[in-house]
């Protein structure tokens, strides 16, 4: 069994919003993600798998109560999938190594960069800041930074 299947595993490393939001397809409630309102350089890497999502380089304020960001690091980390839950019709975002519910993604962001919007739950996320990527295993990004 994957590492990232065993739900009693996680459920102990990590908080209850992290568990509800990643395994659970949760939302947390708007402004109250630690990096809403957060710019410091550096990565978003999934909570569960560590794998790299988002780069703060791509983060803006969109003022939805949520980080937004204009694209993920790569398309190779996230996969979407339609999510017509509760009467709406929206893409979900999901980290691929993991399969853990990020947020969505919607067609109203920055003209100038894409026009994508992905609305991301920081609990779905782990910071790891431009001085410490190097030792937290995270060089090859180092460079996106200088």
């Amino acid at each position: 069994m994957s590492e990232y299947k065993d739900k009693e595993k996680l459920k102990k490393e990590l908080t209850p919003i992290q568990y509800k939001v990643t395994q659970k397809n949760a939302t947390e409630r708007p402004g109250t993600g630690e990096y809403d309102r957060f710019f410091e350089e550096g990565i978003f890497v999934d909570v569960v798998s560590g794998e790299p999502l988002f780069s703060s380089k791509d983060k803006y304020d969109a003022g939805c109560g949520w980080p937004s960001f204009t694209k993920p690091i790569t398309k190779q980390t996230i996969k979407e999938k339609t999510d017509s839950k509760f009467g709406m019709h929206r893409t979900e975002v999901r980290s691929k190594e993991a399969d853990s519910h990020l947020g969505h993604v919607f067609t109203d962001g920055p003209e100038d960069k894409g026009g994508l919007r992905y609305c991301i739950n920081s609990a779905a996320l782990k910071f790891i800041p431009k001085s410490q990527l190097k030792e937290k295993g995270y060089e090859e990004y180092t460079a996106e930074f200088e």
